[in-house]
């Protein structure tokens, strides 16, 4: 009997206007689409407006929240798209991030991500040191696009696929290989941080 796939929430962590998350998250979106071990539920946080912490939610703005902390608290894993802006991760993903902490624990955490030079490699050094505090793994590696703006054509592909295609498959198999684990681990003896 086939093992169950494996539930990924894909978060875009971009808001901005005009915003280049569309063809890097689109991309990766089709790319993990082939894998018949997992679904995928995309939580954009463009689409689901959260309140800043030292302000209580509204009605509206409590609604969002809750049905994100249900897409999270189901997630056996998650997938981190994230832009690099100033050497760091956007405010918005930081937000999502910390009006939940249940949500994460025990549970493995990949990222792509995209910028300039660094290819937002510095924002993902920094996620993981936000990850680690909530109780959960990240895998070691990544789906870098450096100079984003350059490597993908006007098609929203890649203009060279075969280097973050195969980063990608990495990246998975480790996420996916964490995600047994975790969750066997899980449904044995639930986590208690």
């Amino acid at each position: 009997m086939p093992e169950t796939p494996y539930r990924v929430a894909v978060i875009i962590g971009s808001n901005r206007r005009g915003r280049f998350a569309p063809n890097v998250s689109d991309w990766f979106l089709r790319t993990a689409a082939d894998r018949s071990d997992l679904d995928l539920d995309v939580v954009d946080l463009a689409e689901h407006p959260l309140p800043d912490l030292g302000n209580g939610p509204t009605p509206e703005q409590a609604e969002v929240l809750a049905a994100l902390s249900l897409r999270l608290a189901a997630a056996d894993a998650f997938v981190v798209v994230t832009p690099e802006y100033n050497h760091s991760f956007p405010a918005v993903l930081k937000n999502a991030i910390d009006w939940h902490k249940a949500e994460w624990a025990a549970k493995p955490v990949g990222f792509v991500s995209y910028g300039g030079i660094g290819g937002g490699l510095r924002a993902v050094e920094q996620l993981r040191l936000v990850f680690a505090e909530l109780h959960a793994v990240t895998v070691r590696d990544t789906v870098s696009f450096h100079s984003a703006w350059a490597v993908f054509g006007d098609d929203g592909e890649p203009v060279d696929p075969a280097v973050p295609t195969g980063a990608a498959k990495g990246m998975l198999d480790q996420l996916t290989w964490w995600a047994r684990a975790l969750r066997d681990a899980r449904t044995a003896h639930p986590y208690g941080a």
